[in-house]
């Protein structure tokens, strides 16, 4: 397969997954200044920006930290190329490109989920259609995700495709996890709080997890619990875990392909293997926020690898 169709695909699936997670992430955020007051309303659209790297663009804006403001900027600004609108553009594009190497049914979701989304956000997003917006893009990211599944062979065009899936939901989670914590709560001091429980279901929440939590936990919120369940449970499609298990199958069918494995094999062997051996008491003793750095650095690594073992040309 050549590098730059490795590429188109990878980054298809990377672009559509990020759109989702934004989706996600903002529905979670304008679920929680509801319940707030202004001023800690601004602080939690402030939290949104912040986790996905784009505070210091909206900032140079001189915008207000205000739910209309911020979620316009996020999901349709014209001066933002990080925005959902872009990011499904790109990832349509990408798509474009490798048309011979996707399936039909792949290539129509994709294109119709830029077209709809186009038609959806060619207005200003008001907050009484915030949530149909939102639910939207998740509707069709996951359109797209049911395409490739059902009607894509088990190749390397597959695995390409899932790595970049996967890559950039292990990051998508442990943002969450380090900013959504450490950047509302106001200090230490409310650690057992009801603010301190609240956000943690907003966490839960920004990952589509808060029902799964609550059918294998019984009971009410507890940090330690929840970090556990989103790091180690290889069970819940969005945890660290299960991300990197998911990439570990793709990956190994990669080696399958191309007779042998490469450095980004041996890097994600080793990421695994530190997850293994962390228990949640000894990642909270050490520090939750010292963990998390240290779990996006060797998965941006990982995926730096990918790209240069398997020669990606943009």
């Amino acid at each position: 397969m050549l590098g730059r169709s490795a590429n188109g695909v990878f980054w298809m699936a990377r672009y559509l997954e990020r759109a989702e997670n934004t989706a996600r992430l903002l529905d979670a955020g304008f679920r929680m200044a509801l319940t707030r007051g202004d001023g800690a309303s601004a602080d939690e659209w402030r939290s949104v920006l912040v986790t996905i790297g784009q505070n210091a663009d909206f900032a140079a804006r001189g915008g207000d930290y205000t739910g209309p403001q911020v979620c316009n900027f996020i999901l349709r600004a014209p001066d933002n190329p990080a925005s959902v609108l872009a990011m499904v553009e790109l990832a349509r594009t990408n798509a474009r490109m490798v048309r011979t190497a996707i399936t039909r049914e792949v290539w129509e979701a994709t294109n119709e989920a830029w077209m709809i989304l186009r038609a959806a956000l060619a207005r200003p997003v008001r907050e009484s259609n915030l949530g149909d917006v939102l639910a939207l893009i998740r509707r069709q990211a996951t359109q797209v995700r049911g395409a490739m599944d059902g009607t894509m062979l088990r190749n390397e065009i597959f695995n390409f495709a899932r790595i970049g899936n996967f890559i950039e939901r292990a990051d998508n989670t442990a943002r969450i996890l380090d900013v959504k914590y450490h950047v509302l709560l106001p200090s230490p001091a409310w650690v057992g709080s009801s603010l301190d429980h609240v956000q943690w279901e907003t966490v839960l929440r920004s990952v589509a997890g808060d029902r799964a939590y609550r059918w294998l936990n019984a009971g009410g919120l507890d940090a330690a619990g929840i970090a556990r369940f989103l790091i180690l449970d290889g069970r819940f499609p969005r945890s660290l875990a299960f991300c990197y298990d998911k990439l570990r199958s793709n990956m190994a069918g990669l080696a399958r392909e191309y007779g042998q494995e490469s450095r980004a094999h041996a890097l994600l062997l080793a990421a695994r293997a530190r997850l293994d051996q962390s228990p949640i008491e000894q990642i909270i003793e050490t520090g939750l926020h010292e963990f998390i750095v240290g779990f996006i650095a060797q998965t941006i690594e990982i995926a730096e690898a990918v790209a240069e073992d398997y020669r990606f040309v943009v």
